[in-house]
């Protein structure tokens, strides 16, 4: 338990400077853009535009511009939103983040759903038409991007069968398509990472033994041979979890969800500032908590991986 907290803090402590370098990464790229928050195409008049920079302290220089911003970072306070007028940037998270962690958690499971059995159907038959079917398949889903597969399970599924909606998040149904999408290309990496995994395993002395025992093979795989042929697939869900949650941009725009991913795009072409490095800020929490999670699965996963103190 000792090892296991001071691994916590150390990682906790290595993970300030990389949350800093990203918050700062982002500050001075967005103040590098052209344009702002308040001169897009509507026309403020000379004194009003004066009024919304003192007000939200963007007449200040960049120095101070910065330290205040890392100063209500480190309270918690990402600052108020500068195109969505009376909300903070909390309050945007806190209302947009369940949806995309919905979305991210089906697309997950549809990822987890489809790839494992297809890893290890691949891995039981290596060099069959199973294997190599299941291979190119999987190959096929990493080659095309979301916003091609979106598009062309909205075309047939929605506009020509009329089974789903075309976009929103309201009923049930509208979260088919979506999870689909962005869960397809993770089934492609869990699949491949499954039987590269297993391939590993299965030739190992004791594999041999206990089915030499007389053991069913089903039992073999999964008591035996599963646990250690998915370190791979673990190892790489602490990002595809990031991903998955992060990285629905696309996703959400296509399909009018109202999550992070929306947002965060919406806050970029507004030029919103604080959304922006408040999104940014979270998103790198996020990811660091996953890798920080995924690394203490392996641990407890695989005997040979210690934790030290």
């Amino acid at each position: 338990m000792k090892a296991m907290f001071t691994f916590f803090l150390k990682r906790c402590l290595t993970a300030i400077p990389v949350l800093w370098a990203a918050v700062t990464i982002a500050f001075i790229l967005v103040r590098l853009a052209p344009g702002g928050p308040f001169t897009d195409e509507r026309a403020y008049p000379p004194h009003t535009l004066e009024q919304l920079n003192q007000h939200y302290g963007l007449d200040q220089p960049l120095p101070v511009q910065y330290m205040r911003y890392l100063g209500g970072l480190l309270r918690g306070d990402l600052g108020p939103s500068l195109t969505q007028s009376g909300r903070s940037v909390n309050e945007i998270i806190a209302t947009a983040f369940p949806i995309s962690l919905e979305l991210g958690a089906w697309a997950l499971l549809v990822a987890l759903i489809v790839g494992l059995p297809a890893g290890i159907a691949a891995a039981l038959r290596p060099g069959s038409w199973l294997d190599h079917t299941t291979m190119a398949s999987a190959l096929v889903g990493i080659c095309i991007p979301p916003f091609v597969l979106g598009p062309l399970l909205v075309l047939f599924f929605s506009l020509q069968l009329g089974w789903v909606q075309a976009s929103g998040w309201n009923a049930a149904t509208d979260r088919i398509l979506p999870s689909i999408t962005l869960g397809i290309v993770y089934a492609a990496y869990i699949a491949r990472l499954a039987r590269a995994g297993l391939l590993e395993v299965l030739p190992l002395d004791y594999i041999r033994s206990a089915h030499a025992k007389g053991l069913h093979p089903i039992r073999v795989i999964a008591i035996h041979a599963l646990k250690p042929g998915i370190l791979p697939v673990v190892s790489f869900l602490g990002p595809a979890i990031a991903g998955l949650i992060s990285g629905s941009f696309v996703i959400e725009t296509l399909f009018h969800i109202p999550g992070l991913g929306r947002i965060f795009v919406s806050a970029a072409f507004n030029r919103d500032y604080t959304l922006v490095l408040g999104l940014v800020a979270f998103y790198a929490t996020l990811v660091i908590a996953c890798n920080m999670i995924v690394d203490i699965l392996l641990a407890l996963l695989n005997p040979r991986i210690k934790i030290k103190p």
